[in-house]
């Protein structure tokens, strides 16, 4: 099938790249509020360290098939009144809010590994089609501001969302500590507004922004063709496993090894901090509440380094180029993952965590503009949710691997987790610097028309 969608798209307005940009916050704001906070929960409620990432496998396995799946059905949807993405949006922020509600009642470590499966699934099923949103809707040589503006909400809502146990903790007083078995007070609060954020931004993307129609007159049609049954959709996911482009195989070799040092930080951060930093013993321990809270809040200062550094990484990119700069960005998140471990003072973890908000705001936009231009313009959905095998896959191979690391190797140090995700963020680097090939002349032009 060969779908034609417009491709002399205008360009869009500062205020029409923000409407379109904004359910990325409240997604972003679901995704860090269990990030942050998943890790403690599952020990508050009797989980080992070296239990956690196995808890966080249903989550990765299910989002394998959820992505492409969901690419290729945004790819084949229009609908006069809702286009293609944004039926995809509300769907994923309803379901995904409502997970967000229950989870901090979770009674048993199965009740809280079931959610977030639930929430990993239909926060994919929001969040895998505004990677193709960005580019169905901006033209070329507005690429680079539409995911940096996507990389802005992130930071945005990601840093709201890591500091809430804080906020709820110093500014509004909720308990932060419970005997085992029971979640805080302030982490309670921080889930039920993320779920008021996660469906309210949501909402405010479809109803603020449109889609463009196909100009193929005969798409519906070619639409009913399609529709081959379960076997056809995967014969054509396969195939274009199969083909893809040059440049995405390497990129998405970078993905493979930038993600498990994210993973990892999400999975024992908090946690190490806790821990290592803090010197706390456990759950019930207020040092140890303390160390977590704090741990959570130096999150949220990454997350504001992010959006802050959005600002200026569309000038840093268009000057060395969109490799070199995710390169030197990776460079320094690997930097801030093994410094923490030189912490000698709580406040110096702000210093660390500078480094991975400058590597967030490139990994969040960089990897996505370095694909534009090299897709089929008909399979988007398909290669972006195929492009994100390479995030899900890492976590995976951590899921199930990494426990065993732990208890054999790592004697259940957190601390040497994270840092271990810093040196397979140098790998990434090295791979994204000397073996993406960029088209400079090309890129020149881009910039030029901006």
């Amino acid at each position: 099938m060969s779908v034609t969608l417009n491709d002399s798209k205008p360009k869009l307005s500062l205020a029409e790249i923000i409407n379109m940009s904004v359910g990325f916050f409240g997604i972003q704001f679901g995704w860090d509020l269990q990030r942050a906070n998943m890790g403690r929960i599952y020990e508050n409620l009797g989980a080992n360290p070296d239990q956690v990432p196995l808890l966080f496998l249903a989550a990765p396995l299910t989002g394998l098939l959820v992505q492409p799946v969901i690419g290729y059905l945004s790819d084949k949807t229009w609908h006069p009144r809702w286009g293609r993405r944004r039926p995809y949006f509300m769907i994923g922020a309803l379901i995904s809010s409502i997970a967000l509600l229950f989870m901090p009642h979770s009674s048993a470590l199965w009740m809280a590994a079931g959610l977030l499966w639930v929430l990993d699934v239909f926060g994919n099923v929001a969040m895998e089609p505004f990677r193709a949103f960005v580019t169905d809707k901006l033209p070329d040589s507005q690429v680079n501001r539409g995911f940096i503006m996507q990389s802005f909400m992130i930071g945005l809502g990601g840093s709201i969302a890591s500091a809430l146990p804080w906020l709820m903790k110093n500014m509004f007083h909720f308990q932060n500590t419970a005997v085992p078995g029971e979640i805080p007070e302030n982490v309670k609060w921080s889930f039920y507004l993320g779920a008021f954020f996660f469906l309210a931004a949501v909402l405010y993307t479809v109803f603020t922004s449109k889609e463009y129609p196909p100009q193929d007159l005969g798409y519906r049609e070619k639409v009913k063709e399609s529709h081959k049954g379960f076997g056809g959709g995967f014969r054509e996911i396969m195939q274009a496993l199969a083909t893809m482009p040059p440049r995405m195989r390497i990129i998405s070799l970078v993905q493979f090894f930038t993600w498990p040092g994210l993973f990892l930080m999400w999975f024992y951060y908090t946690t190490a901090v806790a821990v290592n930093v803090f010197g706390g013993r456990d759950a019930s321990d207020p040092v140890y509440a303390a160390g977590a809270d704090f741990g959570s809040l130096t999150l949220a200062f990454y997350s504001v380094v992010t959006f802050l550094f959005a600002l200026v990484l569309p000038a840093i990119a268009d000057r060395l180029g969109r490799k070199a700069t995710h390169a030197l960005c990776l460079l320094a998140g690997a930097l801030g993952l093994i410094s923490v471990a030189w912490v000698t003072d709580k406040y110096m973890l702000y210093v660390c965590m500078t480094g991975v908000g400058i590597a967030w705001a490139s990994i969040l936009s960089m990897p996505y503009a370095m694909l534009s231009g090299v897709l089929p313009k008909d399979k988007v959905g398909i290669y972006m949710g195929i492009f994100n095998f390479f995030i899900v896959l890492p976590e995976i191979i951590a899921s199930l691997g990494f426990g065993w690391l732990m208890r054999n190797v790592l004697n259940n140090d957190r601390l040497l987790a994270v840092q271990m995700g810093g040196g397979l963020m140098i790998v990434a680097a090295v791979i994204c610097f000397w073996f993406v090939k960029e088209d400079k002349e090309r890129l020149k032009v881009e910039v030029r028309s901006v």
